[in-house]
């Protein structure tokens, strides 16, 4: 099933644009509702629609865009809430079995402390809101119409010096690449862990923990202040993100949840 959340990362089948929105409307799924509702379906698309970038109005190119990567986003939140579950209730016993101590190790691993700090874990492994990673995905793409998103299935704009990846037009011989991925769910598990891991976002990781210790509901507009060091524009581009969040009433889908939704995760909602 194309439209399944769990596929296998290399099936991939480019839908046209017709054929999405005709997807869309016969299971119902409208931006408007969800704002409402703040209930998403799984429907996950592995490729963006080339005609996205043919779409003339603006609103039609953004809602489009909005509704392709939103179910994305909400899949790697989940994951990560449902880590983060089974960390807190890790680290609320006086010890553990075999099975959690691997369980540590390789998210250890997977969050780059080789310290095993139990403390650091827990912060870097947290969602990031959803109304902030829309906002730099349609930044970094342009509203998916980007050379890079549509060849590479790289929705954030990050950035390779070795193996694969697409080349900027301007870039000189040697330097950095786009990194590319095999479908856009692999871009947004990247994009997490480069802001969950990273050094340059450290503040930001802070700043989210300290959201979470004063009042648990995270704040994506004072958030996007920590991500300066995410473009060379730094201060300019966070303001853009600002803007971006703002004029599209972003923060609607920050409490979005993903149906149908597991048993595990609803005692977590």
């Amino acid at each position: 099933d194309i439209y399944s959340l769990n596929e296998k990362e290399t099936d991939t089948v480019r839908l046209d644009a017709s054929t999405i929105k005709q997807l869309y409307e016969d299971t119902n799924y409208k931006l408007d509702d969800i704002r409402k509702n703040k209930l998403v379906k799984p429907i996950a698309l592995t490729l963006l629609p080339t005609e996205i970038k043919m779409i003339e109005n603006t609103k039609k190119r953004k809602e489009l865009f909005i509704q392709i990567v939103l179910p994305l986003i909400l899949q790697e939140n989940n994951n990560i809430k449902l880590d983060r579950a089974r960390l807190f209730g890790i680290i609320n016993k006086s010890n553990n079995t075999e099975l959690e101590k691997k369980w540590l190790d390789k998210k250890y691993k997977q969050y780059g402390i080789p310290s095993r700090d139990l403390s650091v874990l827990k912060i870097r492994m947290d969602e990031i809101p959803v109304s902030l990673a829309l906002a730099q995905a349609a930044k970094e793409t342009g509203w998916g119409t980007s050379r890079f998103a549509q060849e590479g299935n790289a929705l954030f704009g990050q950035w390779t010096w070795s193996g694969e990846g697409l080349k900027p037009k301007e870039a000189e011989k040697e330097g950095h690449k786009v990194m590319k991925f095999n479908i856009l769910q692999a871009s947004v598990r990247a994009y997490q862990r480069n802001i969950n891991t990273h050094s340059s976002y450290k503040e930001f990781r802070e700043e989210r923990a300290t959201q979470r210790d004063n009042n648990e509901k995270l704040n994506s507009l004072e958030l996007v202040n920590y991500l300066d060091k995410y473009a060379e524009t730094g201060k300019e581009y966070t303001e853009i993100l600002i803007k971006i969040i703002k004029q599209n009433s972003l923060i609607d889908f920050d409490d979005a949840k993903l149906l149908p939704t597991s048993e595990k995760l609803k005692k977590l909602i």
